[in-house]
């Protein structure tokens, strides 16, 4: 896998709020334009023409500064190894090996290295979090059927 963009520092407080100014704005340009397939900018004397996707992905990457994030920029088709994944989940790389160990997410072996697709990836966080927040709901279900102030 080629090295993520950007150099995954915390946005600095001057960064934040001029990501959140131009989001704000290029989110106003493309609601304002929904038939627009791409954009011209201009960046230090030379005119660019990006695709609507781009200018989308932009305004995500912006939103995400904006609120101090860093952001790694990552291929859909990607394979990722056990500790990018890891991370990803927020998990030790251990625990994520015991998971592809068990069959619960989907990988291959490159040699004697395991590669995990980041869509794979995306489609087991999306099952955890969606099985976490309902046994959340059934948690709070039963502290309000108990009357505990919830």
């Amino acid at each position: 896998m080629q090295t993520p963009s950007g150099d995954n520092q915390l946005p600095d407080h001057e960064a934040a709020a001029l990501a959140r100014a131009s989001a704000t704005e290029l989110s106003r340009l493309l609601a304002q334009q929904p038939d627009s397939d791409r954009a011209r900018v201009q960046l230090d004397g030379t005119d660019l023409v990006l695709p609507r996707q781009a200018l989308a992905l932009l305004r995500d990457l912006l939103g995400e500064m904006a609120q101090g994030n860093a952001v790694t920029i990552v291929p859909t088709h990607a394979e990722l190894t056990t500790q990018e994944a890891a991370d990803i989940l927020n998990v030790s790389r251990p625990h994520l090996v015991k998971l592809l160990e068990r069959g619960e997410l989907p990988f291959s072996k490159v040699g004697t290295h395991r590669r995990i697709r980041y869509q794979d990836l995306l489609a087991y966080k999306a099952e955890r979090d969606r099985t976490s927040q309902e046994a959340l709901d059934a948690l709070t279900e039963q502290a309000q059927d108990l009357d505990m102030g919830y």
